[in-house]
């Protein structure tokens, strides 16, 4: 067992990188590269040293090159761009990466021990600050060149601008205030539906509707059988729930569901790598 290889997983947001070992670490995305720096440092550091074989597994949004880890956003972590995760977080080349668009971890996890396995068709989708998609087709996820998911549907056009405007965090809170309401999360939300207030019922059923209406064809397109729904909104899936199934009903899905676990799904994905 001496010569076992020590693993660390890194699900990487735009506030929080979130460990398997269960640190979260804050992190700025629009921070300068040394507050960036920082942050990465602190989640590799304690395991980059020592001895013994050692890889690291990270799961971070794109734009970003998965084959050779550099950082390709602009409108978060920019003032690391072009760079290297390697070179920002300082981690040695003894130490094997390997990275993965967080969106494809999640559905790795599903389809492999989790709520997509058995079909041979999947779609998630994930839903919070913005909004996700992949597509995986006999167990192979469908990839850019790059190692993103082949397929985007947040810049979809929809309504007055694309579907992220509408379904995705500013999207339901943005739809609330419309009735004059005001909330600084959309989990406060999701309680006042929970309550049974009809403002807040309406505007996850309204989000569930226009999402509905915008991905149908492309679920037909790819003759999905099993549509999975993952991020931190996802945990009010049940809210959206009628709406979705009312509007993806021509779509004949064998399955609808939230994933089957929220906070480990990423790290499932990641643990295959």
């Amino acid at each position: 067992m001496s010569n076992c290889k020590k693993r660390l997983l890194l699900d990487v947001g735009g506030t929080f990188i979130k460990c398997l070992d269960g640190r979260q670490i804050p992190i700025d995305s629009d921070g300068s590269f040394e507050s960036i720096a920082g942050s990465l440092s602190d989640a590799v550091s304690g395991f980059c040293n020592g001895e013994g074989s050692k890889s690291i597994a990270v799961a971070i949004p794109g734009p970003f090159d998965y084959n050779q880890g550099r950082f390709l956003m602009k409108h978060k972590f920019a003032s690391v761009f072009g760079h290297s995760f390697r070179e920002v977080a300082s981690v040695p080349e003894s130490v094997e990466m390997v990275f993965c668009h967080d969106v494809v971890a999640m559905l790795k996890g599903e389809i492999q021990c989790g709520a997509g396995r058995g079909y041979s068709r999947v779609a998630l989708i994930t839903l919070g600050t913005g909004l996700g998609f992949a597509v995986s087709i006999d167990g192979e996820i469908l990839l850019k060149p790059e190692g993103s998911p082949s397929t985007s549907i947040y810049s979809m056009p929809f309504g007055d601008g694309i579907l992220e405007d509408y379904v995705s965090k500013r999207g339901i809170l943005s739809s609330y205030e419309s009735f004059g309401r005001k909330v600084g999360t959309v989990k406060e939300i999701a309680d006042r539906a929970a309550s049974g207030e009809d403002e807040a019922v309406r505007t996850f059923l309204k989000a569930g509707a226009q999402l509905s209406e915008a991905i149908a064809p492309l679920l037909q397109e790819y003759s999905i059988e099993c549509l999975l729904f993952g991020g931190q909104i996802s945990r009010s899936f049940r809210l959206m729930e009628p709406s979705i199934a009312e509007g993806l009903a021509s779509c004949r899905l064998k399955r609808i569901s939230a994933i089957s676990d929220i906070d480990n799904a990423t790290f499932r994905g990641l643990e295959t790598l």
